[in-house]
């Protein structure tokens, strides 16, 4: 009797472990993005920072500078919680300073939607991978009852 139950008790012990590795498997796709990637040109300089916390976490920020003003400064947190990941940008100047969650909605090696319908804009944002060493990350949405989207190309430099 007692060496069944330690079968049984192995069983469920091993069965765990396989979907805690499962869980955190979405976010690892998201390896990628880690470093500093930039986007340099006549209307400014573009420049994302994505670190990785732990299994479940990224953080980062994002700027958009154009000769000594800060045009756009927002800070990211990426985070998976059971099944899902959510993107939780925070922007400062816009939505009260608070953060607005965006949910993982579809995901490749290579692309990433990030989606949240009741925000007023973006509604979705899009990270797709060119090569090892540039991205183009896309905004879209309606605004004042048009679709609108926004393209920043970049490339990494460290």
């Amino acid at each position: 009797m007692k060496s069944i139950s330690t079968i049984l008790l192995l069983l469920v012990l091993i069965s765990c472990d396989k979907t805690t590795k499962t869980e955190t498997k979405k976010i690892h796709q998201l390896d990628w993005l880690v470093g500093t990637w930039e986007n340099n040109s006549d209307k400014g300089n573009l420049s994302e920072n994505w670190k990785k916390v732990n299994d479940s976490t990224f953080n980062g920020q994002t700027y958009f500078i154009k000769g000594t003003d800060t045009l756009h400064n927002e800070t990211f947190l990426v985070n998976q919680t059971e099944d899902d990941v959510f993107y939780i940008p925070t922007v400062k100047g816009q939505n009260n300073d608070k953060p607005v969650t965006f949910k993982l909605t579809q995901s490749t090696e290579k692309q990433f939607t990030f989606e949240n319908p009741t925000h007023d804009y973006p509604t979705k944002i899009v990270y797709n991978k060119i090569t090892a060493d540039s991205m183009v990350a896309e905004i879209s949405g309606v605004v004042d009852g048009v679709f609108s989207s926004e393209k920043y190309p970049m490339k990494k430099a460290k």
